[in-house]
C-alpha cells in the first residue's frame, strides 16, 4: 500500500470549494490508486481546524469551530484517509532535516523540517503545493 502525506496546503485545497488549487488538488487524489492512504498527522490536523476557523486566511469562508471539526471528521470516515500518531524515531528525523538551519534564526522551516521528517519516518511520499518545501525535500533527499 502507498502511503500520501499532504501538506496542510494540500488539505485545505481539497476542503475549500473556492481554494486557488482546489481543482488540482481533487485530479491528484482522483488519479491516485484504490489502496493509496492519506495520512493526516496532529501538525496537520491542527492546522486545517486552525486555518478553517482563521478570517485572515478563509475570508467570506471562514468556518467555525464546530464546522471545521466536522470537515475534519468527513476526511476520517474516507477510506483512503487515517491519522497516524507521530512515528517512532521522528525526534532523529526531525532533528536531522533541521541540522542545517542550525545557525539561523527560527523560521518556517522548522514546520517544513517537521513535514519531512514526519513524511520520512511514516514511509509516505510528502505531497505540497509549496515549491520552498518541494525544493528543500529534493536537496535533502528527503
Amino acid at each position: 500500500m502507498t502511503s500520501f502525506f499532504p501538506d496542510l496546503n494540500v488539505w485545505v485545497a481539497l476542503s475549500v470549494g473556492g481554494h486557488r488549487h482546489n481543482a488540482e488538488a481533487w485530479n491528484w487524489l482522483n488519479l491516485l490508486p484504490r489502496e493509496a492512504r492519506l495520512i493526516f498527522s496532529r501538525y496537520t490536523h491542527v492546522g486545517l481546524l486552525r486555518l478553517l476557523t482563521n478570517q485572515s486566511a478563509m475570508g467570506e469562508q471562514t468556518l467555525t469551530l464546530r464546522r471545521a471539526w466536522s470537515v475534519y471528521d468527513r476526511w476520517l470516515s474516507d477510506p483512503r484517509v487515517e491519522f497516524y500518531p507521530e512515528p517512532r524515531g521522528l525526534e532523529t528525523g526531525f532533528r536531522e532535516a533541521t541540522a542545517p538551519f542550525a545557525g539561523k534564526a527560527a523560521s518556517k522551516w522548522v514546520g517544513d523540517c517537521y513535514l519531512l521528517a514526519y513524511a520520512r519516518q511514516s514511509h509516505a511520499t510528502l505531497v505540497t503545493f509549496d515549491k520552498a518545501l518541494f525544493d528543500l525535500a529534493r536537496s535533502s533527499r528527503l
